[in-house]
């Protein structure tokens, strides 16, 4: 755009330089400029026939297709590699369904993949706390599925972000503001008696919000104990002093208060607040001094009792630009044949929405703390204007519902940046380039790097703006020079050189030892020694150790976390690639360096070598032999720690073994296996403080109970043999090869799979280092002790 700041010049120099610009090189929250970068790399004296690589997200830009230009012109001065992601791992975009629909719900984008990939979308609140969650799936060969997210308006407007679990990335994430809220409207119930349900004033407004908003009705007191955005008086007012009174307070917070003209209105009295009086529906109260209306209403006039009436009924005028009706069409066949009248007088034309033909006001408003007062001054039925029969009433109630929130129609001009997203999609202090946005600018500002993704405006009055807006619809680069191959992402292959290396490094020695043996004449006398060595070289080579001597030696040589095989080859894996992920955590922020995790065979493999051993339970696990159980007892009688994991979300009923259900699902495996009682950690256990300070123990799932061993401090160092729960940790923990989380996490999305990785440091550093915490916390009495 023309307001954008033009980017940095292209700088060369050597290698190192170039690897730490790599290291440095991050995803940004909008999309790319192919044209711009094009011109870019004109400026730049390109070496002979250099190697160029092309990072690419494989989208087409929105504003055309740089991409065949920029490839052809890579091409033609020298070798170019184009690395962009796999259809599976293609990007995906959020983009908002209609904020008036009835539920929430959204449009998950992507290009169409041959196989069916899962999301799991989740909207969750400005604290993180989980409102709805909703799985999908992306059919093959579609690019596109709707997701629903329903929920009591009360929960939706408490939403500020949908995103799709699991996907680091700012198109995969869409803020909400308040023009996606769903307002609770509520209409005052009137003592009316109509001989006809047409002639009853919330009939029309009934049906004419019911399709964007939650509509209620009840009397002023009921209506009110619940929050809500809109409260409506089809006819007259409050129905005393303290309703009054109750009224006022509720629109200074925020509330806005929608009135009709009627018979009761237009019947009434200057002086006397609340004065008593007889109508046609029954006693009632005036409404000279209740301060809920916009504005001072004549009485007299052309009209009898403050009613006009005319003997050909007025049209309406074309709607003010500044007022928050400005866009409606106006039919040519609605009239109004009766109004009450605004008294003339100074400021009435800054109050006035809507006028009639002749001038005469049709709507009024004033601001009233942080909330509206609104009079629309003819009927809400269709005895003084046949204005609740057409469509711009439907219209007009939308404009006014959407006001709500206490949102001037006299917007602000400008919204600066409050939040902006990065590329991983999370919320954090805008960059040194964002720029706010203009109020005068079409409603979708391209995003950019003067505007990134985010939130804009003042924390009470906040407007979200969201990549979709600046994408469009996803379609892959097409079009580009034959030749040209592309290559996904991926790390590429380890070759394993160290076999090899010491392979031949033996042999140079062996070799090095026949010469100077032939040189000296020892030849003959040590030829056998030497046939030997070689024997064993080749040997050694080989692998020649025995199978289970050699995991032996690999598992004493350094600290494994180790699983049980249970024969699910999906069960398998992800508990490798969950102990994986949780070794890395270990060697990034302890001084624990885990190397990679081993799967066990119960049968043939000896436990002694790990001091922590994941079970997954399952179903269909065959039970161990005698032989199996005999070395899991003494595994766990001396010193050794399994957790247990039934990986069931805590829909078993949460009892320990030896009872209930656990007992009854796995019994073919825990058959002989001397577990201990078990009871849930206490709040003050080691294991809740041993490395992180922790409340909870969540991993794929955040329910259930976490059963532990009540060990003395005096046995096993204080460590519990068994520790029980059903949370799913290594599905938590997995990563793929990338390093990338593999399963979503529910309810808790990124905090929760955090407080996972810190449970897993927890229970290693707990196994490893025993009551050594407990011990800490003795200190100050020990030194008190040695003090004297």
């Amino acid at each position: 755009p023309s307001e954008q700041a033009p980017p940095p010049p292209p700088v060369s120099g050597p290698s190192s330089a170039a690897r730490s610009a790599l290291r440095a090189l991050k995803p940004e929250p909008w999309p790319a400029d192919r044209i711009a970068a094009l011109a870019r790399l004109k400026t730049i004296a390109l070496p002979g026939n250099p190697l160029a690589v092309w990072l690419s997200d494989g989208i087409r830009s929105a504003g055309g297709n740089g991409a065949p230009l920029l490839a052809d012109y890579l091409r033609r001065h020298g070798v170019l590699r184009i690395l962009a992601a796999s259809r599976k791992r293609a990007p995906l975009l959020l983009i908002p369904g209609a904020p008036s629909a009835k539920d929430l719900g959204v449009t998950l984008e992507s290009l169409p993949a041959p196989q069916p990939r899962l999301f799991h979308v989740r909207a969750s609140g400005s604290d993180g706390r989980l409102l709805a969650h909703r799985a999908v799936t992306l059919e093959p060969g579609k690019s596109r599925v709707t997701v629903s997210l329903p929920m009591p308006s009360e929960l939706r407007n408490e939403v500020t972000r949908i995103a799709v679990e699991g996907v680091p990335s700012a198109g995969a994430v869409l803020l909400v503001d308040e023009r996606w809220y769903r307002r609770p409207v509520g209409i005052v119930r009137a003592s009316e008696r109509a001989s006809s349900p047409l002639l009853r004033g919330g009939y029309y407004l009934e049906r004419a919000l019911a399709p964007f908003t939650q509509v209620r009705t009840g009397m002023v007191s009921a209506l009110l104990k619940r929050p809500l955005a809109v409260l409506i008086f089809s006819d007259g007012g409050p129905s005393s002093k303290a309703e009054a009174a109750r009224i006022r307070k509720w629109v200074a917070g925020g509330g806005l208060l929608l009135r009709f003209a009627g018979p009761r209105l237009a019947d009434r009295e200057p002086g006397g607040d609340f004065s008593s009086a007889a109508g046609a529906g029954g006693s009632h109260f005036r409404e000279r001094g209740d301060g809920l209306l916009p504005v001072e209403l004549r009485r007299g006039g052309r009209t009898l009792g403050g009613a006009l009436s005319w003997e050909r009924p007025a049209t309406l005028a074309p709607f003010d630009r500044d007022s928050p009706f400005a866009g409606l069409t106006i039919p040519s066949d609605v009239t109004v044949s009766r109004q009450v009248l605004a008294e003339p007088g100074i400021g009435l034309d800054s109050k006035i929405w809507a006028r009639l033909a002749d001038g005469t006001p049709l709507v009024t408003a004033a601001k009233r703390g942080r909330g509206w007062v609104v009079l629309v001054h003819t009927t809400a039925n269709a005895s003084w204007s046949n204005l609740a029969l057409s469509g711009l009433f439907v219209g007009m109630l939308r404009r006014i519902v959407a006001l709500s929130k206490g949102v001037s129609p006299q917007k602000e001009r400008t919204l600066p940046p409050l939040e902006t997203l990065d590329g991983f999609g999370e919320l954090g202090r805008p960059p040194p380039t964002a720029e706010p946005i203009s109020e005068t600018q079409p409603r979708r500002p391209l995003v950019s790097p003067s505007h990134p993704p985010g939130f804009y405006g003042s924390a009470d009055a906040r407007r979200a703006l969201n990549l979709y807006s600046a994408v469009g619809t996803l379609k892959a680069i097409a079009g580009l020079p034959r030749g040209i191959g592309r290559e996904g992402f991926g790390r590429s292959r380890e070759i394993q050189l160290q076999p090899a290396l010491l392979a031949a490094a033996m042999g140079l020695l062996l070799i090095d030892l026949v010469i100077a043996y032939a040189l000296r004449g020892f030849l003959s006398r040590f030829r056998a020694g030497v046939a030997a060595a070689v024997l064993l070289a080749l040997l050694l080579a080989a692998g020649g150790a025995h199978a289970s001597e050699a995991f032996d030696i690999k598992a004493a040589a350094k600290l494994h976390l180790a699983y049980v095989k249970t024969g699910n080859e999906r069960v398998d894996r992800i508990s490798r690639e969950g102990l994986a992920g949780l070794s890395l955590v270990l060697n990034q922020r302890t001084a624990v360096d885990p190397a990679s995790p081993e799967g066990i065979d119960l049968e043939r493999d000896p436990l002694v070598f790990f001091p922590l051993i994941y079970w997954p339970l399952t179903a269909s696990e065959p039970p161990p032999s005698r032989a199996a159980v005999a070395r899991i007892n003494r595994y766990l009688e001396t010193g050794g720690t399994i957790l247990f994991d039934t990986r069931d979300g805590g829909e078993r009923v949460a009892d320990p073994p030896g009872g209930g259900e656990l007992e009854t699902r796995f019994s073919h495996l825990l058959a002989g296996i001397k577990i201990p009682p078990l009871v849930p950690i206490p709040s003050n256990h080691v294991l809740t403080k041993s490395f992180y300070l922790l409340q909870d123990f969540p991993g794929r799932w955040n329910v259930g109970t976490l059963w532990i061993e009540p060990t003395p401090g005096r046995v096993n160092d204080g460590v519990s043999s068994v520790i029980l729960g059903d949370n799913d940790w290594a599905a938590a923990w997995a990563i793929d090869k990338e390093g990338r989380p593999i399963f979503p996490v529910v309810p808790g999305g990124a905090r929760q799979r955090e407080m996972a990785r810190r449970f897993g440091v927890n229970l290693v550093m707990y196994v490893l280092t025993g009551n050594y915490k407990d011990d800490q916390l003795q200190v100050p009495e020990i030194l008190r002790r040695l003090g004297r």
